[in-house]
């Protein structure tokens, strides 16, 4: 009964990690997380992208119902705060608010821009991009209405 006793009491002392073991194992996961990390921050900006197009939709949609309402686009000068309040020169024909929540900034933080006439519509909205400058590649390239 002793010898099983002290034989018990040896393999605890001898149970757990070893120094190596835990040195291999913290390794694999570095290299796990230097594989995995790039490719997950590449998605967050796509997703912003993503994000910023979808806020151009809902405002293309509410700009064609003012103009349905009011019979035009909103000028430059009263840009997109026309979806929210009207303004005088429409206000017996507004009909809204067209928008929830207010004009949202883009994924990054900045207003978007607003002119009418636009470049190839009758009205361009435009994001700016991450950098908050005109032009650009990537996810720093400007993002505009069709």
């Amino acid at each position: 009964m002793f010898a099983a006793n002290q034989q018990k009491r040896g393999r605890s002392r001898h149970a757990g990690f070893t120094l190596l073991e835990l040195l291999v194992v913290i390794v694999i996961i570095g290299l796990l997380a230097a594989y995995v990390g790039p490719k997950l921050f590449a998605q967050l900006g796509k997703s912003e992208v993503t994000i910023a197009k979808a806020q151009l939709e809902s405002f293309e949609k509410s700009l064609d119902t003012f103009r349905l309402d009011v019979g035009r686009y909103p000028t430059t000068e009263e840009g997109l705060a026309a979806l929210i309040a009207a303004p005088p020169a429409v206000a017996a024909k507004w009909n809204g608010p067209y928008l929830k929540k207010g004009v949202p900034s883009d994924p990054w933080g900045n207003p978007y821009q607003y002119r009418a006439p636009g470049a190839r519509n009758e009205y361009e909205i435009v994001s700016t991009g991450k950098d908050g400058q005109p032009g650009g590649s990537g996810e720093n390239a400007d993002i505009v209405t069709q």
